[in-house]
């Protein structure tokens, strides 16, 4: 057992949340909301709302559900064998989609380093085929190195989001935000619908907030604690940093931008300080993209383990890298990148973004419906089973609204893909059948 001494506080677990959820999911967001105007802004309340108590739902089912496989085994408790699959699938492919996305947004920070790359559709593909090889081969050395660069160049993004919401009011315009309010005359449903998805995008990763619980001093009180504090706290640093950067960029500007946080700062202050950002904003991406690769690669061979996956996703090397199941996931992202080619980064980066806003959804439906059951075999008192159902309404009323809100071409996209995960699993369902004895035999 370990140390209690040595245990994580309430503090740090929630540092930990907040910092795993404000990687490079804002870094492109002030341009696509700002495509809509400043009143996309309201849909943060809501998501907000809704992320949190997806995140404390999640965290109820770690507590009281001890099994490894996180979502996937929280899924199969109520669904069963296709409950597990399905959640693995469906999360493996948004994972696939959401490094994509990564990619572009990496690419669009590259941009004013490399002209090029902006002059159209194929350089740009270029670019994000090449930074999705260059992210998969970098992990063939095994998590050590990864887990490292990654913590380090997480800040290069959490340092100018945050410092943005503090120090940006100083040049906040008030005449630029009333006119960047609501410049095209959308309703005010049609805006924040539109823009849920995208506000979505930066909080995805919150289904790992229950992942420290062996980690925490007095884990039934703090996890959940930190989960909604840490959820919270990145809700406040997003609100305010999109608020103010549409109080000093014009809205016409920002809508055309591939890099909107070097472009707010070098308006602040001079154009080498835009560079600096830019330069941090890539190293961010670089980084989150080469830990979000790796974790593919987990998900994969935590799925072939449980023979639900083909097996060489499971094979690793002496590094404990799982090489093919590496390259297998890159094809597959190469494959998505050239599905959705784009002259403009921004409409490619919208598109995958709706995409990946349902691959996820479902997953969390799907492993959020088994908190009852979970409730049920913990044998928890009536009380938390109320509070804790009341929770997960909230929690899937939210999640349902967001599918709504992704647009019918993304969940008619996701609705094929899990049609063809039903698929794949009917092919695999063989290998969880318990065989019974035969009648004659017993008898002998």
């Amino acid at each position: 057992m370990a140390d209690s001494s040595k245990k994580m506080s309430l503090m740090g677990l929630t540092t930990i949340v907040a910092v795993n959820m404000m990687g490079s999911g804002i870094i492109m967001l002030p341009a696509n909301m700002a495509q809509l105007g400043a009143v996309s802004l309201l849909s943060w309340v809501i998501t907000a709302v809704g992320s949190m108590a997806i995140a404390y739902s999640f965290a109820q089912c770690g507590l009281f559900c001890a099994r490894s496989g996180g979502m996937s085994a929280y899924a199969e408790e109520a669904h069963g064998k296709s409950g597990f699959f399905m959640a693995s699938f469906l999360y493996y492919l948004s994972l696939a989609i959401g490094n994509v996305a990564i990619a572009i947004s990496a690419v669009g920070y590259i941009t004013p380093f490399i002209p090029w790359l902006g002059t159209g559709s194929t350089p740009l593909f270029v670019g994000v085929v090449s930074l999705l090889w260059l992210t998969t081969v970098a992990n063939f050395g095994g998590p050590k190195v990864t887990g490292k660069i990654g913590a380090i160049t997480v800040w290069g993004v959490i340092i100018p989001v945050a410092g943005l919401s503090v120090i940006g009011w100083f040049w906040f315009k008030s005449s630029v935000f009333a006119e960047a309010w609501n410049p095209h005359g959308t309703p005010l449903s049609e805006a924040i619908a539109s823009s849920i998805p995208l506000t979505l995008w930066a909080f995805l990763g919150m289904e790992s907030a229950a992942a420290n619980s062996d980690a925490v001093e007095n884990p039934k009180r703090n996890v959940p604690l930190a989960c909604l504090f840490g959820t919270g706290g990145a809700a406040v640093v997003y609100i305010l940093s999109t608020t103010v950067i549409q109080g000093i960029v014009p809205n016409a500007e920002l809508a055309q931008s591939t890099a909107p946080f070097a472009l707010v700062y070098a308006a602040m202050f001079t154009p080498m300080v835009g560079n600096v950002i830019l330069f941090l904003a890539v190293a961010a991406c670089v980084g989150s993209l080469l830990g979000w690769q790796f974790t593919l690669s987990q998900v994969s061979k935590a799925a072939a383990e449980q023979r639900m996956f083909p097996a060489f996703f499971a094979r690793i090397t002496a590094a404990e890298a799982p090489i093919v199941g590496m390259v297998v996931a890159c094809v597959i992202q190469t494959l998505m990148a050239v599905s959705t080619m784009s002259p403009d980064a921004a409409a490619q980066f919208g598109k995958l973004v709706n995409l990946a806003a349902v691959t996820n959804l479902v997953p969390y439906v799907t492993a959020l419906s088994a908190l009852m059951i979970i409730m049920h075999k913990a044998k928890v008192s009536s009380a938390v089973f109320t509070r804790n159902v009341v929770v997960l309404m909230v929690a899937m009323l939210y999640s349902f609204y967001a599918l709504y809100a992704s647009g019918k071409d993304a969940v008619f996209g996701g609705m094929i893909v899990m049609a063809v995960g039903f698929l794949i699993y009917g092919f695999i369902a063989n290998r969880f059948i318990e065989v019974l004895p035969k009648a004659g035999a017993a008898k002998a």
